[in-house]
């Protein structure tokens, strides 16, 4: 059996061709979560429109279950749609928005009541049934949301933002909720977001988006861990990002100075871009001395708690230092392990490229 969702070298542009979904390429396994993230604009909506169906593509091809559905309607590719708006209907009582999906597909009434009282005993609203949905929180309205997408038992669970317009509590309870329910149904789920938070927290996967192309997909700790470039380090979480050159195997030169980092086989001269993740870094006290070890002047100091995040001159660069130590420090670690190499940023080839 093929992928839950596929796209297969979608491309879909929008009027004018500067902006849409480029060659994309995606599977979304069964019982998977992908959260897809990127800035704004980069196509991560317009992406969940065209498995949705309401976008066609120009070019590539949509399955689900191994179903072509390219050029299928929305109604019959059967996925459960959630929207930042929640889009209820205010005439219609709780039960009867959670069973709306199943009185246009011909359920008799007694199986319509009973399937969405279960679903909303799944989300944890029994006893709401007979409200209209201006009688509820955000969150209970957008459980009712989620309950209604699940009814009719859908192919693919699609969430546009379903979370952003929740206060921060809230927010972070109904990600548990959501997950909770996801694997509950053990359903292929694509959840849109602007959340780095949202995303590293929930997703089995997370897609980024750039300019309507896909630039790297992986798991949340990869993602993290081992960005393919520069873009994709300082979008997912706080990092420095540095040019430098090798000076030989085990050193390379750069803003701060001379670093030592662990061997590597770039020849010298070689251009590098490096990585180094603000909580990898290590205050110093103002006599400590050995390799990687710099004068810092602190530019701000932000304190949130159990963290501090500073912002470092040190050389002729700012750093991002993040920490747990209440004390003051004059000098910086940057230890060896801690830096990464990042690929160059990629030229497209001009045919590749996406129309200005």
């Amino acid at each position: 059996m093929g992928a839950a969702v596929e796209l297969d070298r979608v491309t879909f542009r929008y009027a004018g061709g500067k902006a849409g979904i480029f060659d994309l390429s995606l599977q979304l396994q069964q019982g998977e979560l992908l959260v897809c993230i990127g800035p704004s604009g980069c196509g991560k909506t317009t992406l969940l429109k065209l498995i949705a169906g309401f976008l066609r593509p120009e070019s590539g091809r949509v399955r689900l279950g191994g179903r072509d559905v390219t050029d299928a309607s929305v109604a019959s590719r059967g996925c459960g749609i959630v929207f930042q708006s929640y889009a209820l209907f205010p005439h219609m009582r709780v039960w009867e928005n959670v069973a709306y999906p199943l009185r246009v597909r011909g359920v008799a009434a007694p199986e319509r009541r009973r399937r969405a009282d279960a679903m909303l005993e799944m989300v944890g609203l029994t006893g709401l049934a007979e409200r209209l949905p201006a009688q509820l929180s955000g969150g209970q309205q957008q459980r009712v949301a989620l309950a209604r997408a699940l009814a009719f038992e859908p192919q693919a669970l699609l969430l546009d933002e379903p979370l952003s317009a929740l206060d921060a509590a809230t927010r972070v309870a109904m990600r548990d909720e959501v997950r909770r329910i996801q694997k509950m149904h053990n359903i292929a789920a694509l959840l849109i977001t602007h959340d780095q938070d949202e995303a590293l927290s929930l997703a089995d996967r997370i897609a980024v988006l750039k300019d309507g192309r896909l630039v790297q997909c992986d798991t949340p700790q990869a993602i993290y861990d081992r960005p393919v470039d520069g873009f994709v380090a300082g979008f997912v979480g706080r990092a420095n990002v540095l040019d430098a050159r090798a000076a030989d195997a085990e050193h390379v030169d750069c803003a701060l100075g001379r670093l030592r980092t662990m061997p590597h086989e770039r020849a010298a001269g070689t251009a590098l871009r490096l990585l180094i993740r603000p909580e990898r870094l290590e205050p110093a006290a103002a006599g400590a001395g050995g390799d990687n070890v710099f004068d810092a002047r602190v530019l701000k100091d932000r304190f949130f708690g159990a963290t501090r995040q500073l912002d470092l001159g040190v050389g002729g660069a700012v750093l991002k230092l993040e920490t747990t130590s209440r004390e003051t420090f004059a000098r910086v670690h940057v230890p060896a392990a801690a830096i990464q190499f990042l690929a160059p940023p990629q030229s497209l080839p001009v045919d590749e490229r996406s129309p200005r």
